[in-house]
């Protein structure tokens, strides 16, 4: 019966995986927003330094590192741009079940570049917009993404930087580290997904506190509210790294196919109304049932202690 069940698994797999695909990948705007996603990634690129790294790990783990230190890794255009690339790059990554984002130099992300941020707002109002969609767009498919992600939170997390952590699925905090979301000092509110993340993880009351009181949030703090999960021991970039990936490990490992059908399956249970969320979910039980990791555990017979 199992046997019979991989041709049967095999179809679904390719149809539930294309329509999952396209479903992540769907742009939350259009040109019917008066959105232009080729000119917007133009502008953004005239303002240029740092960069997103991205390195792969044969256990899958994906290590995504903003690279701006002498800015605190803040946000330029050329950095926008280059998170997309690397969303792209991870939707791909067949292989992969977790992700690590930090930031180079002990501290994670002051947002944006302030000089970018000046120069858009003094051209076409429309351009502050364009921004805002663009990095909605892909924060919304980094949350997405089919891995089990994490922020590694060290020094602060500031503004667009804090919106950042709302896109991972956990996020850990080092000793002596901050989110906050600062946009109240600076006559805004979060405009890349941030204020609506933060709803979900701390509830309206708590999320309400931070953006209306722009509050400092330590990793007690953190912790109480549920917006960290843990505060890791070492402040040193390499050695915080390594805790964060042996954090993560409790989740990501076993077969990939399973840990990805489980990230799967929590987003649309996350983001769907509960008839779509039960279709999508047996789909996608559709797709490891009769599968290696399945069949090897029924011969096994494992005992659940």
């Amino acid at each position: 019966f199992p046997e019979m069940a991989l041709p049967l698994g095999k179809n679904l797999l390719q149809t539930t995986k294309k329509r999952i695909l396209q479903q992540r990948r769907l742009s939350l705007y259009n040109g019917a927003h008066g959105y232009e996603e080729e000119l917007i990634k133009k502008k953004l690129q005239q303002f240029s330094g740092g960069s997103i790294n991205l390195s792969k790990e044969d256990n899958g783990i994906g290590i995504l590192t903003l690279n701006n230190p002498k800015l605190m890794n803040a946000f330029t255009g050329t950095m926008m741009v280059e998170l997309q690339e690397r969303v792209t790059e991870l939707e791909n990554w067949e292989d992969g079940k977790g992700l690590i984002i930090h930031g180079a130099g002990n501290t994670f992300c002051s947002g944006s570049d302030l000089n970018a941020v000046k120069e858009i707002s003094n051209s076409q109002a429309s351009d502050g917009m364009n921004m805002c969609m663009f990095m909605q767009n892909t924060l919304t498919r980094l949350m997405r993404l089919s891995l089990i992600s994490v922020a590694l939170v060290q020094g602060k997390a500031f503004g667009g930087g804090a919106e950042l952590t709302t896109a991972c699925d956990f996020r850990l905090m080092t000793t002596g580290s901050e989110i906050r979301f600062v946009h109240k000092h600076m006559g805004l509110v979060p405009g890349w997904g941030g204020a609506a993340r933060l709803v979900r993880i701390v509830g309206s009351g708590a999320a309400l506190q931070l953006l209306g009181g722009a509050a400092r949030v330590d990793p007690e703090r953190a912790l109480r509210l549920g917006l960290s999960e843990e505060t890791l021991p070492s402040s040193d970039e390499t050695t915080a790294l390594g805790e964060a990936r042996a954090w993560l490990s409790q989740y990501t490992e076993g077969p990939t196919t399973v840990i990805r059908a489980v990230k799967k399956v929590v987003t649309a249970g996350k983001e769907l109304p509960l008839e779509a969320a039960l279709r999508t979910e047996k789909d996608i039980f559709g797709t490891v049932w009769g599968g290696p990791a399945n069949l090897q555990a029924l011969v096994r017979r494992p005992k659940h202690k």
